[in-house]
């Protein structure tokens, strides 16, 4: 369901290029491996992001107590990484809330909540209100449901039953990038007028924290960003031109998902069927596996790639970039990638150090944070990126406000 709505949008928007690379088949040689790569590009897209907001867990875990647990330091991680702590949802974690009637109480915290309160946060700042959304799109890869976290998200927040749709998408550290995109050809092809769009990740329960080198990464929070359809010249003055997103272009490559992937691991369970019975799962999860060097030449390669494309495609240069946001995996990622497009790292926003790697939702959380504190201003153009498992990466520029 979720790729079928995905791929219902991709191709309903005529402002979008849909492109598959070509496949090599070899008919005298049937065990060559084919050519996995995929690719979706596209210029102008008249929709708006207008507002903003996040959450993050209050357990913070600084890299002075990853000292208590591994033989490692505060100055090895922070020169390695660039972070110096990360916020995690812990078992029966439960933060404070303030309710519709100003009374605070204490809930769960688990990644659905912070969903909500990242989608409360959103709506306030573009001041919507839930009944105006009629799309939502939570890009995650680790919800508390299985079966998808955005259709009770969507109810939590007061949209009534029957009036929007709303889905998961998984495509890991690229999900909110690829979730915008996707949500955006539903408002330009008119499907939808108003969408929020989630990044919400809780990947501290899928770490290995036996693993000194990949334990020290990870973080957990939620994003939201709200989208609006551009009407043509409604309510737009001056220098506005309704196109929210001026270019994009996704990519993917299942060759790499050896690289950084969580696989699933069942345990053996035997029912008493007649005869001698039938063993089926009980199902689980590993602990998530990188290839920490594969993945840093990987992300070091493309994204630059992938940026001047996406610049490409909105017609655009890197000079006219006012900010440039990547998904906040590791600090030397970033400075190696703004080098190569000749952008200066006063250009790069950046919160790694305070909240880690948290996945999908790391872009709206810095987003959120430049946004509020002023740095990033209306009409600012924000060279965006994401890449991931899958292997998947792509870009967008975006046009704030």
């Amino acid at each position: 369901m979720r790729f079928l709505l995905a791929v219902i949008a991709l191709l309903g928007s005529t402002n979008s290029v849909t492109a598959f690379a070509p496949i090599n088949h070899h008919h005298h040689n049937p065990t060559q491996q084919i050519n996995t790569a995929l690719a979706a590009k596209g210029g102008k897209l008249s929709v708006r992001p207008i507002g903003i907001g996040s959450c993050a867990p209050s357990t913070v875990i600084t890299n002075a107590d990853m000292e208590a647990v591994h033989d490692t330091s505060d100055e090895w991680i922070r020169t390695r990484t660039g972070i110096e702590q990360r916020r995690v949802l812990v078992h029966e974690g439960t933060r404070n809330i303030i309710g519709t009637d100003g009374e605070e109480t204490e809930t769960p915290e688990t990644l659905r909540t912070l969903g909500i309160e990242a989608a409360k946060n959103a709506l306030e700042m573009a001041g919507k209100s839930p009944s105006d959304i009629d799309l939502v799109i939570c890009a995650t890869s680790s919800p508390d449901d299985l079966f998808g976290d955005a259709p009770s998200i969507a109810s939590a927040i007061g949209i009534e039953a029957g009036k929007c749709v709303a889905f998961d998408l998984t495509a890991a550290c690229s999900g909110f990038l690829f979730g915008i995109v996707t949500a955006s050809q539903f408002l330009t092809n008119g499907a939808s007028q108003n969408a929020l769009v989630l990044g919400a990740d809780a990947l501290t329960r899928w770490v290995d924290w036996d693993d000194r080198n990949s334990c020290i990464l990870f973080g957990d929070g939620a994003g939201a960003m709200v989208l609006t359809r551009s009407d043509e010249n409604e309510g737009l003055t001056g220098s506005e031109d309704g196109f929210g997103i001026l270019g994009y272009a996704m990519h993917s490559n299942g060759a790499g998902y050896k690289d950084l992937n969580c696989i699933y691991k069942g345990e053996p369970k035997k029912i008493s069927t007649p005869g001698e019975g039938t063993v089926v799962e009980d199902g689980s999860y590993d602990s998530m596996g990188m290839n920490g060097r594969k993945v840093y030449s990987f992300a070091t390669r493309e994204v630059p790639t992938v940026l001047e494309e996406a610049l490409e495609q909105a017609g655009i240069s890197v000079d006219e970039v006012d900010h440039l946001l990547l998904h906040q995996a590791n600090i030397r990622i970033m400075e190696t990638v703004a080098s190569r497009l000749g952008m200066p790292m006063e250009k790069v926003i950046t919160n790694l150090y305070k909240y880690g790697n948290t996945s999908a939702a790391s872009i709206p959380l810095a987003l959120d944070e430049a946004v509020r504190s002023g740095r990033v201003k209306k009409g600012d153009v924000i060279a965006c990126a994401g890449f991931g498992a899958g292997l998947s990466w792509g870009a967008a520029i975006l046009k704030w406000g």
